[in-house]
């Protein structure tokens, strides 16, 4: 086995781990990363499908108690069912149109470039969203009702253009319609679940023709990588935005963002076959 790619699959199993969870765009970071690192061919859509399945069970696992209670309760707690139904509800919008759009979305909008803008509008978004007065009206997930799962799986939705954020795209959506911080994050953790399982699912069967044998110890080292880094990822988010603003990850994003798009117009780093 090669050295370099099981390197490259470190490395990239790591990114996505550390971004899949904050706003910044896991997929954006994968596609500009990839395409530096030269591991962006048709393998690659595999591999970044296994690590982002990687990050998702890292979730699971980190909140394994509150989903093993839901499902217990499913059959006589109303308040498991409830909790399921806020997940649906959210789920729907991203699902429909995901469905709708997907393929055209991948193969137009898929490249560093639009990443790179996306990183930047959506900087100055979070900047704008964290100057407005700011009064929370639920405080916990249990609090939220089906029309506020609803507006947040819309601001989700907005995360089908790579290097918007999905993370990003349902914190802020869930600052902006009065969910707190914590709330927001960890309502976005478990929309997750739901999304990141059929987009998985919907990219292994369109690339199943794809899936080899030999490429096992490449995907089991960036699957161990991101599982293990989202997990250390989302206990830190979720002590950081219990006491902070996410003003630095716009700004994060916005020079990021920016790097990427100097980098192509002064020709240092050759974006177009991205």
């Amino acid at each position: 086995m090669d050295a370099l790619l099981l390197l490259k699959a470190l490395l990239l199993g790591v990114v996505e781990g550390l971004t899949e969870f904050l706003p910044v765009s896991s997929t954006g970071h994968l596609i500009v990363v990839g395409d530096l690192i030269d591991y962006n061919d048709e393998t690659s859509k595999v591999f970044k499908i296994v690590i982002q399945l990687a990050a998702i069970l890292a979730v699971c696992w980190d909140y394994r108690e509150r989903l093993t209670r839901v499902a217990a309760g499913l059959g006589n707690d109303p308040a498991a069912r409830r909790f399921v139904g806020l997940l649906f509800v959210g789920f729907l919008p991203a699902a429909v149109l995901g469905f709708l759009f997907h393929s055209t979305i991948k193969n137009v909008l898929f490249n560093p470039i639009t990443v790179a803008t996306a990183l930047i509008v959506g900087g100055f978004v979070i900047l704008w969203l964290e100057k407005r007065a700011y009064h929370p009206r639920i405080g916990t997930v249990d609090e939220m009702r089906w029309p506020d799962a609803l507006k947040v799986g819309f601001a989700q939705a907005l995360a089908m253009i790579p290097g918007t954020s999905r993370s990003g795209a349902t914190i802020m959506g869930g600052l902006f319609f009065g969910l707190s911080r914590k709330t927001a994050a960890e309502f976005s953790f478990f929309l997750a679940i739901p999304t990141m399982f059929a987009a998985t699912a919907y990219d292994v069967y369109k690339n199943w023709a794809l899936l080899r044998v030999e490429d096992l110890p490449v995907f089991a080292v960036g699957f161990v990588a991101s599982f293990v880094t989202a997990m250390w990822a989302v206990r830190a988010f979720i002590r950081f935005v219990s006491s902070h603003t996410f003003v630095v990850f716009a700004w994060y994003r916005i020079v990021f963002g920016a790097l990427v798009l100097a980098s192509a117009w002064t020709g240092v780093v050759d974006w177009s076959h991205g």
